[in-house]
Formats: structure tokens, C-alpha cells, sequence
């Protein structure tokens, strides 16, 4: 099957690699013409614009978009003078459901099908496949069936004589599904995204207290600012935490492929001296959060990492400078800097 992929940055140039394996015919454009030059070794056809993109594809075209929420919009503003009826455009990024359920109904007055695919997988979708979250009309989903099939993990189409929830649950067996109508995928990626900061927050400080297990052994002052240990004999433990995570990893209820990342991460550096701490949201988090105020469905842990983040790039400062302040305003409180 033939494809156009706008944005060939780390996860787009990858996937275009998996198609090109599985036999489909890929066209490729991206604004740095380096990341074009750079797939054509690997039979990914190179286009200049957008326009040339478009024209190079036979009607009707099937165009995947690869690119931040952000760009998304003046993408398809760019390529829709050059889209017809029948088209299939896909933004396999990470943008906000509102705004799939917004260009779905705007690019159908011109026949083009719009489909939001929330895509998983980051940097190890090329060899072990993307899990997919489709979004849109059933018809234009069943057009590119093959392409999701081929970027999954089962590598192959859900099996034809199944029909509704067992097609279904057959695809979704394979690492793709139709989840509704627009805006479904993305709001099924949202929600898995914002699970996936509440997992890695619960690895993060568990592994966190397991390195601060020894503090029993650690001189302490001894002074009005101080919680002193009620036991310190309780906390004498110099742990491995490389060997934790790994041991985890086998034959354990909270193995995952986050604890996968841990363990190698620890196993390089135990110390993780390259990282800063500082932790970055793209959105789904926010708006996973948003939607479940919406709703009224309490989401605590959720909420609790999506702070944390926030707190990680220096958004605490001010107030903790505030409650330091306010120690020393009521009992004479001189922080403690150490």
C-alpha cells in the first residue's frame, strides 16, 4: 500500500522504516531535508513540499502526519487545497481530542476522511511495533487496515470472517483498534498517557526510598529543625537498586516496560548523574485530568504525578520560599540549607 508521511523525526522516520519493511511504498517529506536524505537508504521516496508530497500519491492518498500537536493544524491547512474525496489524512501524534473532533467535521465538507491515531511504542516501535488507538470512520479505518496492521506488534491483519466486538478484540490482540468515532483514538492515548505518568511516578519514588534506606547510618543534626529517626537501627540498609529493578523484572507482579527502562537506566548509572530531575508534560496528562473533572471521576494518583512534574521544573520554588517564610515569621525558624 502506498503512503505520505509529514515528520520524520524520531518516531515518524522509524515507522516509515517498518512500513518500507513490510512491503508498503512510502513518500516521505519533513521541513529538515536531512531527515528525508536520510531515509532514502532505506527506499523511503523523498519530497520537497507538501504539494510535491501530495502529488506524488495515487487517489486516493493516504497521508500519516507525524508532527507536535502544535504544527498540526497549519500542516493540514497547507496540504488541503491538494487533498480530494476518498482521501485518508492521519495525525499519529499527540493532540487534543477536541481538535480531532473539530477537523474531522471540516475536512469531510471536502470528502477527506480524518483519522486520530494515538500511537505508543516511542523509539521501540521500529523493531517491536507501535500499538495503535484509531479514531474516526469505520470505512476509512478498513482503508489503511493495512498499515495499521504492519506497524502493530502481530505484524498482520485481524482475521477477516470476525466480525464486530471479536474483529475487534482480535485487532486489539494484534496492538490496533478502532476505538469510535474521531477524537476516540486520541482520547484513548490521553487516558493511557496519563496512566503512564502515574506508573512512573510509583516506580520513581519507591526505587526513591529504597535509596534512602540507609539513613539510619547517616549522621544527622540534632536540633529543633530536625525530625530525628524514632529508629535509626530500622534503616541501615546500603541497597543495589540496579539489581532491585532487574530482580523485579523477573517473575514479579509490577514487571512492565517501564521497569524495563529503570533497570537499564540504573544498570548504566546507578548514580543517573547525566539527568537533572527535571520532568517534562506534552498535554495528555492535563487533559486526562481536565476530563475527568468533566466527568466527576476522582483520578488522585494521576493528579498527584502530573504535579509532581510540574514541581520537578522548579514551580515549587516560590511557595516553598513562602512556607520557609512563614516558619520563620511565626516561631523564629532560621532555614535550614544543606
Amino acid at each position: 500500500m502506498q503512503i505520505g508521511m509529514v515528520g520524520l523525526g524520531r518516531m515518524g522516520a522509524n515507522m516509515v522504516r517498518r512500513l518500507i519493511q513490510g512491503g508498503h511504498e512510502c513518500i516521505g517529506y519533513d521541513p529538515k531535508s536531512a531527515a528525508v536524505q536520510a531515509l532514502g537508504a532505506h527506499g523511503v521516496r523523498g519530497a520537497a513540499s507538501l504539494r510535491e508530497l501530495a502529488g506524488a500519491l495515487k487517489a486516493p492518498r493516504t497521508i500519516w502526519v507525524m508532527v507536535p500537536a502544535g504544527f498540526v493544524d497549519g500542516v493540514i491547512k497547507e496540504l488541503r487545497p491538494h487533498l480530494g474525496s476518498g482521501d485518508v489524512l492521519i495525525d499519529g501524534g499527540n493532540s487534543r481530542y477536541h481538535d480531532d473532533i473539530r477537523r474531522s467535521r471540516e475536512l469531510e465538507a471536502a470528502g477527506v476522511r480524518y483519522l486520530d491515531v494515538g500511537t505508543s511504542g516511542g523509539v521501540l516501535g521500529l523493531e517491536e511495533g507501535y500499538c495503535l488507538m484509531v479514531g474516526g470512520p469505520a470505512d476509512a479505518v478498513a482503508q489503511v487496515e493495512p498499515l495499521l496492521a504492519t506497524l502493530a506488534p502481530g505484524g498482520k491483519l485481524a482475521a477477516g470472517a470476525a466480525q464486530g466486538r471479536a474483529a475487534s478484540r482480535a485487532a486489539a490482540a494484534l496492538g490496533y483498534l478502532h476505538c469510535g468515532p474521531s477524537g476516540a483514538g486520541h482520547f484513548v492515548k490521553m487516558v493511557h498517557n496519563g496512566i503512564e505518568y502515574g506508573l512512573m511516578a510509583a516506580y520513581a519514588e519507591g526505587l526513591n526510598l529504597l535509596r534512602h534506606a540507609n539513613a539510619g547510618s547517616q549522621s544527622a543534626p540534632v536540633d529543633a529543625e530536625t525530625a530525628p529517626l524514632a529508629e535509626p537501627r530500622y534503616f541501615q540498609y546500603e541497597l543495589d537498586l540496579a539489581a532491585i529493578a532487574e530482580l523485579w523484572r523477573h517473575g514479579s507482579i509490577i514487571s512492565s516496560r517501564l521497569l524495563d527502562l529503570s533497570a537499564a537506566a540504573l544498570g548504566t548509572d546507578a548514580a543517573l548523574g547525566q539527568f537533572a530531575g527535571r520532568v517534562s508534560d506534552s498535554g495528555e496528562g492535563r487533559w486526562t485530568l481536565e476530563a475527568a473533572i468533566e466527568v466527576g471521576v476522582p483520578a488522585y494518583v494521576l493528579a498527584a504525578a502530573l504535579f509532581g512534574r510540574f514541581a520537578s521544573r522548579g514551580h515549587a520554588e516560590f511557595a516553598d520560599q513562602l512556607l520557609a517564610a512563614m516558619r520563620l515569621g511565626f516561631g523564629g525558624h532560621v532555614e535550614r540549607r544543606a
